[in-house]
């Protein structure tokens, strides 16, 4: 069986047929008044069943004309049968059962008729074709069961391709419903929030203007923060929405506008800002870039804004007093981030990760990058995320 499987189905047909004229060719050459038509007819009946599977119809019409004469001129029993049966059964598995059964019945009705003409007796030759009746009719059962057995497969198969696709395109809904409720939320307490202190530091901004003092540098940095905050706050939920629409069956062009807001919200160009906003808010910090800054994919470029970012938000809460160093190197084939304080980290007890470290990491692996976060060896803590440039388009 394994060597079946390995071989095609022509060269099992082949095989067959070559079985076939094997088995007959016991049976005529058996016969010594058997002769060059005998031959013939032997080696039509069998090769007539190459056609067997792709070609039912020929292969019976063919095999039972070779058969009959065979049959005719040596009148060699039931074993001029064979092929015709094998005929019968891929006719009726093809769904021609009425042709089958009318193209036995002649078969076998003139097999008897020249049976009858010939040397062995009428009980002899009635018991043969009623034995032939037997295995003909075994032979329509039989590709009958096979015939319905195919058809309930394939109708399963369907069912349980359909049965897929119904659970995918619900996965998708229930995502893009998920999607929209976490954007509604968002939107219903952040957005407020950050509006909120971000009006009041304004209006402490703007009294410290009106009685001629210079507004508090603390104060400005949360009135930029929090301004920021709100534009990448919007940009983020008009991604969720997007995104849910796009998995409800809307048109997906919205998504991608909202995640190159996003982006745009969010990337390396606005290093800068970030890094003034942490010193105004009292964390000595240094950039340092290597490299020749060039543009960079979208997914890169807003991970390694993240991963400064979280890095710096870190040194600023469980570092006090520290000095960070940030230094970006722009490689051939990879980004990387680097975010050094000079704190009071001990290597020989590292900080368990919080939401900020497990994100980061999230995001690196995302990219097919590596991450380090840990003390450093003469003191304080190390970030660095090399990010290839290849992983994301």
């Amino acid at each position: 069986m394994k060597f079946l499987d390995r071989v095609g189905p022509l060269a099992q047909d082949g095989l067959l047929a070559a079985a076939m004229a094997v088995l007959l060719s016991v049976f005529v050459f058996a016969e010594p008044r058997a002769g060059a038509l005998d031959l013939a007819a032997l080696l039509g009946g069998s090769l007539a069943l190459v056609a067997w599977r792709r070609a039912p119809l020929v292969a019976l019409f063919a095999g039972t004309a070779c058969m009959l004469v065979l049959a005719a001129h040596l009148q060699p029993g039931p074993a001029a049968a064979y092929p015709v049966m094998v005929a019968v059964f891929a006719t009726v598995r093809a769904g021609r059962p009425v042709i089958a059964a009318l193209t036995a019945v002649g078969f076998l009705g003139a097999g008897l008729a020249v049976n009858m003409s010939g040397a062995g007796g009428a009980a002899e030759n009635f018991q043969d074709t009623t034995l032939l009746v037997g295995w003909f009719v075994a032979s329509g059962v039989a590709a009958t069961v096979t015939r319905h057995r195919q058809a309930y497969l394939e109708e399963a198969e369907r069912r349980a391709a359909e049965a897929e696709r119904t659970r995918e395109e619900a996965a998708r809904r229930r995502a893009g419903e998920e999607r929209l409720r976490i954007a509604r939320e968002l939107h219903d307490s952040l957005t407020h929030s950050i509006s909120v202190i971000k009006v009041q530091a304004g209006v402490a901004v703007h009294l410290a203007h009106r009685r001629g003092e210079e507004a508090a540098p603390a104060l400005l940095a949360i009135q930029e923060a929090s301004g920021d905050a709100m534009r990448e706050l919007r940009a983020t939920l008009e991604v969720l929405r997007d995104s849910g629409g796009s998995a409800s069956g809307q048109d997906e062009a919205g998504a991608g506008g909202g995640a190159g807001e996003a982006a745009a919200a969010s990337g390396l160009d606005r290093l800068d800002d970030l890094v003034e906003r942490a010193r105004s808010a009292g964390l000595p910090a240094t950039v340092t870039v290597r490299g020749a800054r060039r543009e960079l994919p979208d997914e890169v470029d807003r991970a390694a804004y993240r991963i400064v970012q979280e890095a710096l938000t870190n040194v600023s809460r469980h570092a006090g007093g520290a000095a960070a160093a940030v230094r970006i190197d722009y490689g051939d084939g990879e980004l990387v981030v680097q975010v050094d304080d000079d704190g009071k980290a001990d290597p020989d007890a590292p900080p368990v990760p919080g939401t900020g470290l497990l994100g980061m990491r999230e995001r690196v692996a995302a990219l097919g990058g590596r991450l380090r976060a840990e003390p450093r060896p003469e003191g304080g803590f190390r970030v660095r995320a090399e990010l290839p440039l290849g992983a994301a388009s």
